[in-house]
């Protein structure tokens, strides 16, 4: 996998390609967490997660982290939030899918950028948070 990863520029890379990762790692830590706390069927498991990992759930918990985040950060997620978006789910309004696609976009750059122990960090910040 580092292989992979080494070969992502984070100086040209783009906020939706960052929040596309963003946003499988978030949902592996989700899952993991939510596997780790209940020996439920896997149905349940997933519906569990939707309040963690969607767009609804990102928009909400992005305001939990917003305050200790760096400046470097802060200007991820805020280039995340300001891209570009073609389409939006119809679940949700297009400022909360922006503010969720900037915390995708973080997560991103945080785990292309190997600092696993902030993502930790922001990670655990969250679900503590939605519990």
């Amino acid at each position: 996998m580092d292989e992979y990863i080494k070969n992502i520029d984070l100086q040209t890379v783009s906020m939706q390609t960052l929040a596309f990762i963003g946003d499988a790692v978030y949902n592996v830590y989700i899952r993991c967490y939510l596997a780790s706390h209940s020996n439920v069927k896997t149905g349940m498991l997933h519906k569990e997660s939707i309040k963690y990992v969607s767009a609804k759930g990102q928009s909400h918990t992005i305001d939990d982290i917003l305050e200790i985040l760096t400046e470097e950060e802060m200007s991820v997620y805020k280039r995340g939030r300001n891209t570009n978006i073609n389409t939006v789910s119809k679940n949700i309004d297009v400022v909360n899918y922006k503010r969720a696609t900037g915390f995708e976009a973080l997560i991103g750059y945080l785990y292309v950028k190997g600092e696993k122990n902030r993502l930790d960090e922001l990670v655990k910040i969250c679900i503590e948070k939605l519990n």
